[in-house]
């Protein structure tokens, strides 16, 4: 494009100086005026042949490059709009699987706009309006018109999830068979002053004013100080304090699980050597003492069980039988969801099964699929029972050997999800329990 604007320009300015000279060739005496109107009439056929088809060329060419470039800035600002919008608001898949989030939702659900995308926005919802919510995002994508309906976020250590309106109406993205639903969630009164909103390393209050610091530093250095009218911002604690409060707070967090890790140990070694429980239905003595540790103080829930010996090794050359649950501690409040745990097999138990089969473990935080841990006798789910939060399944094994059994552990309520640093505390016990677990039974 640009070699060709180059070229034009060129030839158009030879054009302009044969002109020229055409044009003093009016001063010649007539007889000899006959070559130079042959000329001019050559020039201009060599503009209507050529100059003019080139001219109308890079007219267009420069049509399709500003179109695409308008195009371009329009798309950014409609960008810079979601994502500045005051109001909540998702894009989501029919099956409620995050699109985009804007900066406010990012706030309001708790988690990066990154990490949303591509997980159901259900999981940060409460149990009970999940399958509403679902149903309603599905009318709404196949063009059964506008819906609004309350929904309420997960519970929170400051107490129940804060209610929320969601209103939902579809789009057609562009290029694309489906439509979209493009999602508001309104709390309060339906603005968004309720949380911190924040910007770069300040956080701005209701009661402050956001100020451009190149700009107002310029103004500073350009006026005098007396006559300054508009009065500095409030500040709040700088980032290098907040930094240092959350490096104190990772500290404190691995000392604690440096000392679980070390009680759960202690547990574990002190009293009886191990070996085979009393009662096939319970587990060996220092495994349960092990366990012990761990519920009340790190989980509200724990689940123990335990793998039979296998007959033959399976291809991979893994050997485990059956598995049986051995233990269910939980909050002395709920004997009843406690028994109902209990009595489960843990064949119907999709998480279990996966984890003894494949030796896989399994961390998640606000889990969508309720089906994942089995249901009760009438059909309700154990995790909407239990209203888990977050969950945390590792098999029992020692290093490269069988599975010897599977440890859950739920946490519920207000409780903060399970961290990765404690999953790779939970892994090591675990290694520790398989080995205790190896020559438990005869």
């Amino acid at each position: 494009m640009a070699g060709a604007e180059q070229s034009a320009g060129g030839e158009l300015a030879d054009f302009r100086k044969r002109v020229e000279e055409l044009r003093s060739a009016r001063t010649l005496p007539s007889q000899e005026q006959q070559p130079m109107l042959d000329a001019a009439l050559f020039e201009l056929q060599h503009v209507v042949d050529v100059l003019l088809p080139r001219y109308e060329e890079l007219a267009a060419a420069a049509g399709r490059s500003n179109g695409p470039r308008a195009g371009t800035e329009e798309q950014q600002l409609l960008r810079a709009l979601f994502q500045r919008t005051p109001c909540v608001v998702a894009l989501l898949d029919p099956d409620t699987v995050v699109r985009r989030l804007n900066f406010a939702g990012t706030i309001l659900f708790g988690m990066r706009a990154g990490y949303a995308t591509g997980r159901p926005l259900t999981g940060s919802l409460a149990p009970e309006v999940r399958a509403a919510f679902r149903s309603q995002v599905a009318a709404v994508a196949r063009n059964e018109g506008d819906r609004s309906m309350a929904v309420r976020l997960l519970r929170t250590p400051e107490g129940p999830g804060e209610p929320l309106r969601a209103t939902m109406t579809a789009l057609r993205p562009p290029q694309e068979p489906g439509n979209a639903v493009l999602t508001v969630f309104h709390t309060g009164g339906g603005a968004f002053p309720a949380h911190d909103m924040l910007s770069g390393n300040r956080t701005w209050r209701e009661d402050e004013h956001p100020v451009n610091h190149t700009e107002h530093q310029r103004d500073c250095a350009a006026a005098p100080p007396a006559r300054r009218t508009v009065p500095p911002a409030r500040r709040v604690p700088d980032t290098p304090r907040r930094v240092s409060r959350a490096h104190l707070a990772e500290v404190t967090q691995g000392a604690e699980l440096l000392d679980l890790l070390d009680d759960t140990t202690t547990a574990l070694l002190s009293g009886p050597p191990a070996g085979p429980a009393a009662d096939p239905g319970t587990p060996p003595a220092s495994v349960e003492r092990a366990v012990r540790v761990l519920a009340g103080r790190f989980a509200d829930w724990v689940v123990l069980d335990e793998a039979a010996p296998a007959e033959k090794p399976d291809p991979d050359g893994h050997a485990h039988g059956a598995l049986r649950r051995t233990l269910v501690l939980g909050p002395k409040e709920d004997d009843a969801l406690a028994a109902a745990l209990a009595g489960q097999d843990p064949a119907d138990c999709p998480l279990v099964d996966n984890a003894a089969r494949t030796g896989s473990r399994a961390l998640q935080a606000r889990p969508d699929d309720m089906a994942a841990f089995g249901h009760d006798e009438k059909g309700a789910h154990f995790l909407a029972r239990a209203a888990v939060t977050s969950l945390l399944c590792v098999p029992l094994r020692e290093p490269d050997g069988p599975v010897r059994g599977v440890l859950t552990l739920f946490r519920t309520g207000a409780r903060r999800a399970f961290s990765l640093a404690e999953a790779g505390v939970v892994d090591r016990l675990s290694r520790h329990l398989g080995l205790a677990l190896r020559d438990t039974r005869p």
